[in-house]
């Protein structure tokens, strides 16, 4: 067991301090390198209140992002974050085009499952007191300041009230069961609640304890625990564990979602695209274009003014 963490989810956290420092978290990897660069170029133009920006890739992608450093943006290399025991291949199933982590503790798990464990690594990694999660196809296209994750002492906890009764959210359920499981939380204590989106805040002490909580009730390093279940959401585990063990202690919740994005379907056309800006809801400050759908990065920085 992981001795570094010692969580006392009874107690649950403290207010935070009048001016909480804040960072940025982004995990990315080699074929978004330059979607991450248009995000961090928006960060810098449209956000304040934050005092950094750490970026968490793969080993093999650190040279590649450390282009975007600044005194104020630091790339974290995953080796400095994860166990040294959860290793990164080639995948030969993929015909080596896609990237695999082995070990003899967790199940076979893919890139997606990596950057969820390095962004709640991270927390152990960092000083700041607010963890804000951005992913690196976000762009922001509006002024924002992070004051807007806490109020009174307390960190911004989003959450999508009763979205998991639905119907069509499936994967969602199980990614809330598992968070129970690793959380040691009763089975038959199930959530319907939703916490999963981007551009997103986590108090720091609250994920070491979060980690503590998970590694007291199974006795091995919390990495283990969530890896050996493969089919888990980070975000998940957070807010159950700050609604279900915390019972919602040093949080408030926000159902309003700050980033519009585009999840699935086609690549957008152009004015799809402008179509897509001009239905931003008020509190909506950036956009997320899913890399996978395929929208040319040259076609978003020109829509959006940047070339």
């Amino acid at each position: 067991m992981n001795k570094r963490f010692v969580p006392d989810a009874r107690a649950g956290p403290g207010l935070l301090p009048k001016t909480p420092t804040a960072a940025v978290v982004t995990a990315s990897y080699a074929p978004d390198f330059e979607r991450c660069r248009l995000l961090c170029e928006t960060l810098d133009r449209h956000v304040s209140g934050t005092a950094h920006h750490y970026i968490l890739v793969e080993h093999r992608d650190v040279a590649l992002f450390r282009q975007l450093e600044t005194d104020r943006r630091t790339v974290v290399d995953e080796r400095d974050l994860l166990p040294r025991w959860l290793r990164a291949f080639d995948d030969p199933l993929s015909i080596f085009r896609r990237r695999v982590w082995l070990s003899l503790k967790t199940q076979p798990l893919r890139g997606w499952h990596v950057q969820q464990l390095r962004r709640i690594a991270v927390a152990r990694h960092a000083r700041e007191d607010v963890l804000i999660f951005c992913d690196s196809d976000v762009a922001f296209l509006k002024a924002f300041d992070c004051a807007a994750f806490w109020r009174d002492g307390k960190a911004r906890l989003f959450r999508r009230d009763g979205a998991l009764a639905d119907e069509g959210h499936d994967e969602h359920r199980i990614w809330s069961r598992n968070a129970g499981s690793a959380l040691g939380i009763d089975p038959s204590r199930t959530s319907t609640h939703d916490y999963i989106s981007t551009l997103i805040a986590w108090r720091r002490d609250t994920v070491l304890s979060m980690c503590g909580q998970i590694e007291k009730v199974h006795g091995r390093d919390w990495v283990e625990v969530v890896g050996a279940a493969r089919r888990f959401s980070e975000c998940m585990i957070y807010g159950r564990y700050v609604d279900d063990l915390l019972e919602e202690a040093g949080h408030f919740h926000g159902s309003e979602e700050f980033c519009r994005v585009h999840w699935t379907g086609e690549a957008l056309s152009d004015d799809e695209f402008r179509r897509f800006v001009a239905g931003m809801a008020p509190e909506q400050v950036a956009i997320g274009m899913q890399s996978f759908i395929g929208t040319d990065i040259g076609r978003i920085r020109r829509l959006i003014g940047l070339d």
